[in-house]
């Protein structure tokens, strides 16, 4: 594997080890991993829409102290992977399917790098939707976790108007453009802590944006009109699915306002070795909310995955 950057934003944090890698379609990606030495298994980290893995530094720190090597990629599209049309500021995907070529890819990687099984999966948003296709596409994990999941946007009574809106759009040709009401600018650079929908913790989110100030190339903006049918029509197929059996532990902010909260508690119900945790005045970002929360959380995800050891 070809050596990667990693840019450690605070100094001070876990820097991952970073490598390029490619998915089988030939889309160049990154993948970043920590804590090899004496891990009791392995944990796959999907991130979500606009992530990198850098933003996951502090969550692999504490799966590491907790026995845990962590594993995660910059997706098609977005941080330093392959952008995917000419403006690559847009979040944009082909085909909600291509997502798997990447987890693949990830997969791959922990086996080249000989990071030690049984593997487990931890998703956040967008990754809760491409990790829920993989695990019932059979992803050798022993139990999963989930933050946030985006198992449906949270649109509310103007999904339907959302859909159709956009399957007309990409229709006539402008796929490639942004989702109308979204912009080219990344979010925590163009919203002010006070507005913003991801966390309460003022000095978790003055992180993200020193990161994206320090490392613009990272970030990208709003959703592509393509990208809003894409996850549209995957979360609808993701519905009318059962659960996989397996044990899974998700986690929802009280507070949550960008997923859809009831395809998260609808799923959850019928999850047979599912639990749903709820986090109180959490927001999207639970991972990125107080020491305390963060801390609560990362120590309820490795005791379910310590009970399948």
């Amino acid at each position: 594997m070809e050596k990667a950057p990693f840019f450690a934003v605070p100094e001070g944090e876990p820097i991952g080890n970073a490598h390029w890698v490619k998915a089988d379609d030939g889309i160049r990606l990154r993948v970043a991993a920590w804590g090899l030495e004496g891990a009791k298994g392995t944990v796959l980290l999907i991130p979500g829409r606009t992530e990198y893995v850098e933003k996951y530094a502090i969550a692999a720190g504490d799966l590491e102290k907790r026995g845990y090597a962590t594993i995660s990629i910059d997706l098609r599209g977005q941080g330093l992977a392959d952008r995917l049309q000419s403006n690559e500021n847009a979040g944009h995907i082909g085909d909600f399917a291509d997502y798997q070529r990447d987890v693949q890819a990830l997969l791959k990687s922990a086996e080249d790098l000989d990071f030690p099984k049984p593997y487990f999966l931890l998703a956040h948003s967008m990754g809760g939707a491409i990790g829920l296709r993989a695990l019932m596409n059979g992803l050798p994990v022993k139990a999963a976790a989930f933050t946030g999941p985006m198992w449906h946007i949270g649109l509310g009574k103007l999904r339907p108007l959302a859909y159709l809106l956009s399957i007309v759009l990409r229709g006539i040709g402008i796929g490639n453009w942004l989702a109308p009401g979204t912009k080219n600018e990344t979010y925590v650079l163009d919203t002010a802590f006070e507005d913003n929908l991801l966390t309460k913790d003022r000095g978790m989110y003055a992180r993200l944006q020193a990161q994206a100030r320090n490392h613009i190339a990272l970030c990208i903006g709003g959703p592509s009109i393509r990208w809003v049918n894409e996850a549209l029509r995957e979360c609808g197929a993701l519905s009318r699915l059962p659960s996989p059996d397996l044990p899974c532990l998700t986690f929802l902010g009280t507070d949550e306002s960008v997923v859809d909260t009831d395809a998260i508690e609808k799923r959850m119900q019928a999850w047979p070795k599912g639990t749903l945790e709820l986090v109180q005045a959490g927001e999207h970002e639970v991972l990125m909310e107080d020491a305390k929360t963060r801390a609560s959380i990362m120590g309820k995800i490795a005791a379910s995955f310590d009970a399948e050891l």
